[in-house]
């Protein structure tokens, strides 16, 4: 993760990835056809099992959507806030014009699944008289979009910050605000 992180894909080579794992580069390719691979697993392994984690527990949850809404965009925050994997998305854009292999894979293992955990949380809100009637598609995409923002800005611009940014401090404004938005008339958010 760190190379990829440091140099970008395009700059990663997978003698570089083997002497940060501490192994040879043969031994990166018993287990990897290529960089793509590994990125690939990198992507799976990380943001794709905490997607896969977070959607087990909302198929079992049983409390109000808005705590469930909550739960689910905390968790993305604390992915934001605390995982080196952070650089994940940010290489997937930077590179997606060049390697638009990289951007389908991720659109279909990460943004897709994302996207439908989100649609699937504001329908039940919806369907629950918790949420007024908004599209999910929209809705779900404007709760991602300011963490999606965040991560960017952790792995691109903090570095510039003249204090470290708060950023459970967004992910709570963001989820009371969206709350707010979403909150069907009469119901608190």
């Amino acid at each position: 993760m760190g190379v990829f992180a440091a140099k970008g894909y395009a700059g990663t080579r997978m003698e570089d990835v083997a002497r940060e794992a501490g192994v040879t580069k043969g031994t990166i390719y018993l287990y990897f056809e290529n960089k793509e691979a590994v990125l690939k697993a990198l992507v799976r392994e990380s943001i794709g099992s905490t997607i896969d984690q977070v959607a087990s527990q909302v198929q079992n949850f049983t409390g109000s959507t808005p705590d469930l809404l909550r739960f689910v965009l905390t968790a993305m925050g604390q992915f934001i806030v605390l995982s080196d994997r952070v650089a994940l998305p940010k290489i997937v854009v930077a590179e997606a014009g060049n390697f638009p292999e990289l951007a389908r894979f991720y659109r279909a293992e990460i943004i897709d699944k994302g996207l439908g955990l989100m649609r699937a949380v504001i329908a039940r809100g919806i369907a629950r008289g918790e949420f007024r009637a908004v599209v999910p598609d929209h809705a779900a995409r404007l709760c991602i979009a300011p963490l999606l923002l965040a991560a960017i800005w952790r792995t691109t611009f903090a570095q510039f910050d003249a204090e470290p940014y708060d950023y459970q401090g967004l992910t709570e404004s963001h989820i009371e605000t969206l709350l707010r938005g979403l909150a069907a008339e009469g119901t608190p958010p």
